[in-house]
């Protein structure tokens, strides 16, 4: 079973911190914040997901990519990254988010990364390894270790 390995959020900006739990409403994490609005945050993105699995395949390549350093605010374990797409419905803890859409990488994160380029983690320079967006369809409250799973 997929679950919770952290949790993830800051007043805005990267990286983001790990917390033990969080309140999940439309607007993403209460208490988390994105130092740019126009490209991060709101209802369409309130939640940014990423692999365990894919940012250890990086630190494996060299890249100082640690979970929260790319601004994921949860980052997941076990889940086959490979079937996380837009439209897919995950159960999280209490709450149920659906993928809105794959993250465009930011200059701001390029401290993740040994040669500082963050399209690393693109989705379309490198299918399988990108963070994705979510809009929360259930509110509720998020924990650490919570198992996720894909809702068919």
């Amino acid at each position: 079973m997929a679950s919770v390995h952290q949790i993830n959020i800051s007043g805005g900006g990267v990286p983001k911190l790990p917390i033990d739990e969080v309140d999940v409403d439309i607007n993403g994490i209460i208490g988390d914040d994105q130092a740019s609005k126009e490209h991060h945050g709101g209802p369409d993105r309130a939640l940014c997901l990423f692999s365990l699995e894919v940012i250890e395949a990086l630190q494996a390549e060299g890249h100082p990519i640690a979970p929260g350093s790319t601004g994921e605010n949860l980052t997941i374990t076990g889940l086959d990254w490979d079937r996380v797409g837009p439209d897919t419905r995950l159960r999280i803890g209490q709450t149920v988010a659906q993928i809105t859409g794959f993250t465009s990488p930011c200059w701001k994160i390029v401290g993740s990364f040994s040669d500082r380029d963050s399209a690393r983690i693109s989705q379309a320079e490198h299918p399988g390894w990108s963070r994705v967006y979510a809009k929360v369809i259930i509110s509720g409250v998020i924990r650490t270790g919570d198992d996720v799973e894909v809702i068919e």
